[in-house]
């Protein structure tokens, strides 16, 4: 892992666990990896569940214990279960990253009305799902913290990218309330807006993040995936008193912010 100025220690999370959505790759598998480093137990979440086995393989290379539930977010009662059999197993929650996303590009005059509410779904339903089912077992735990992954388009508005913009908007929105809602219980809750990526996910404009032409790129033009997991990491372990409310985090060359 590329060495980072908020390094964690190991051990740090030890007895807390953590369902991360979008688990199975790129910046999903990276915090994944970087909170198990960091002690946690993880709940992993996507729809690949070969791919989520390879990565619990990880997990557990590393000392913890992983519960893998390959389920589609846009089914809600898939999600909610999913979450339930994992806290159930692992014993709880404490960290609830959502992290996973999905975008339908196009113009707003040919997005389907099912295109629309798809996306919605996945990114911004399900976190809503994910938060409601993960607040009892924070109370009941004495405080959590819920990071929800928006991205650069929840700041600036693209065209051909309507339906992912106004859900990672909305996810900001959503933030704070959870909050405000939390915070009287100790819990957390905070919103990242990270830009590029070094993943499939990580382009900041549609044309390029659906394209089959993607050519390795320098930290400064793409972020490293592991350090933005890091960064989520360490919020994850910071003295429960210190709440990141929102951080943008892009690399030097950001083509989509500001």
């Amino acid at each position: 892992m590329t060495q980072t100025p908020y390094e964690v220690a190991p051990g740090t999370l030890s007895g807390k666990v953590a369902l991360v959505t979008g688990a199975s790759s790129g910046l999903g598998r990276a915090v994944a990896l970087a909170l198990a480093g960091a002690g946690a137990d993880l709940i992993l979440l996507a729809r690949s569940e070969s791919d989520l086995d390879a990565v619990a393989a990880e997990v557990r290379a590393l000392g913890r214990r992983a519960h893998v539930a390959a389920v589609d977010l846009a089914d809600a009662g898939a999600l909610t279960g999913a979450a339930e059999a994992g806290m159930a197993e692992l014993g709880g929650l404490d960290i609830l990253i959502n992290n996973a996303g999905t975008d339908v590009p196009g113009p707003v005059a040919q997005l389907s009305a099912e295109d629309w509410d798809r996306v919605l779904d996945v990114n911004l339903r399900a976190p809503f799902l994910l938060a409601k089912a993960a607040f009892g077992p924070m109370q009941r735990r004495g405080g959590g913290t819920i990071i929800n992954v928006s991205s650069v388009a929840g700041k600036r508005g693209w065209a051909n990218a309507s339906a992912y913009c106004a859900s990672k908007f909305a996810l900001g929105g959503f933030t704070q309330s959870l909050a405000a809602e939390g915070k009287a219980h100790g819990i957390r809750a905070s919103v990242v807006y990270p830009g590029g990526m070094a993943t499939s996910w990580g382009q900041w404009s549609p044309d390029d993040r659906h394209g089959d032409d993607r050519k390795p790129q320098a930290p400064s033009d793409s972020l490293p995936p592991d350090r933005v997991a890091a960064l989520l990491v360490w919020m994850c372990a910071a003295p429960s008193e210190l709440v990141l409310n929102e951080v943008i985090v892009t690399p030097l060359n950001e083509g989509g912010w500001p």
